[in-house]
């Protein structure tokens, strides 16, 4: 099993790519911000993920499409946050919030390959002390493996040299009916309470139950049927769980009725991020040559909670030396 060629980065740095298969299922992954360029499912005749066939697609749509979003996912309040009593600035790429490691994140870095076979590929990130304004030199090792059936499993191993934060998030857009829009999709995820945001996005602090509004997914239901239109706003973390599990539970479940396609997420992160993609305006045709627009994919982000760091409340992304980050995600397609 070799690597193959996929583009150049402006700075001459190769991108390369590599499928793995194993019971019906195969995904491509690409060095470029350890993306999920495509993922195919045996007797399903189109992807189930958003990407691109070249590497000027990803250059040209900086909307994380299959990156793994990192050092921190998600939002941090004025790109600030304090360990230990002492405080660190981040840069701002979002207003002027920190979105998903700023503009030299994880998902715009060039991993390197450490091993490959039929079935896994393992990629590492040496990300050094003071990048985006991080305290700590970070190296992470991230294996993708295809496992029966129909999984693909995500596992993350993170070390510090310094205390640090660390949350990392995998951001595939899922189309399972290979195109048009994921308003039909049937949703379920089965969290009590979710996190209101303000206007910058930034959690209140307060955990709001889902029953009774446009957040609850407990029970099976179309994406965006919503008589308000709320597909348009949807942005959320969904508390799962108070902190990160040994095991990986049920984060979400997601149905295509075209396809007969189904995706359950399972984690041992606490929080799901559900972002309807509604930001979505591509430049480039997709893998099936489609130009997507809004809502054309969806994102089920396992997570910390966003802005975790400066809310006491929220479970804690600080890591330290000696400490190991883990993380274990599935992507589990089936036929429904």
């Amino acid at each position: 099993m070799n690597a193959t060629p996929f583009g150049t980065m402006p700075d001459g740095t190769r991108v390369e790519a590599v499928t793995i298969a194993a019971g019906g299922l195969s995904a491509r992954i690409i060095t470029y911000g350890a993306i999920i360029q495509d993922v195919r499912l045996a007797g399903v005749p189109h992807p189930l993920v958003l990407g691109f066939p070249t590497l000027a697609g990803y250059l040209n749509n900086p909307n994380y499409f299959g990156a793994v979003a990192g050092r921190y996912a998600n939002r941090i309040a004025g790109g600030r946050f304090s360990i230990d009593g002492k405080s660190f600035q981040l840069s701002q790429n979002e207003g002027q919030n920190h979105l998903h490691g700023g503009t030299d994140g994880y998902g715009a870095r060039v991993w390197s390959i450490l091993d490959i076979d039929e079935a896994s590929v393992t990629l590492g990130l040496d990300d050094p002390d003071g990048t985006s304004g991080y305290p700590g030199r970070v190296k992470t090792e991230l294996t993708y493996s295809v496992e029966e059936p129909g999984t693909l499993r995500t596992s993350i191993r993170a070390t510090t040299d310094a205390p640090t934060i660390v949350n990392l998030a995998q951001h595939s857009y899922f189309n399972l009916a290979g195109g048009g829009t994921i308003r039909d999709h049937l949703l379920t995820i089965p969290a009590e309470t979710y996190l209101p945001i303000d206007a910058a996005k930034i959690p209140t602090g307060e955990r709001r139950p889902v029953a009774g509004t446009p957040f609850d997914f407990r029970a099976e239901r179309p994406v965006g049927t919503d008589p308000d239109a709320v597909v348009d706003t949807y942005d959320h973390n969904y508390n799962v769980t108070e902190g990160r599990t040994a095991i990986p539970h049920l984060l979400a479940r997601l149905v295509s009725p075209k396809s007969g396609v189904a995706l359950e997420v399972h984690s041992t992160e606490p929080g799901v991020q559900f972002y309807g993609g509604q930001m979505i305006a591509c430049r480039d045709p997709g893998l099936t040559g489609e130009l997507h627009g809004a809502n054309a994919g969806l994102c089920l982000e396992p997570q910390i909670y966003p802005d975790s760091p400066n809310q006491p409340g929220f479970p804690s992304a600080v890591l330290r030396p000696g400490e190991i980050y883990r993380q274990e995600t599935l992507f589990v397609f089936s036929r429904a």
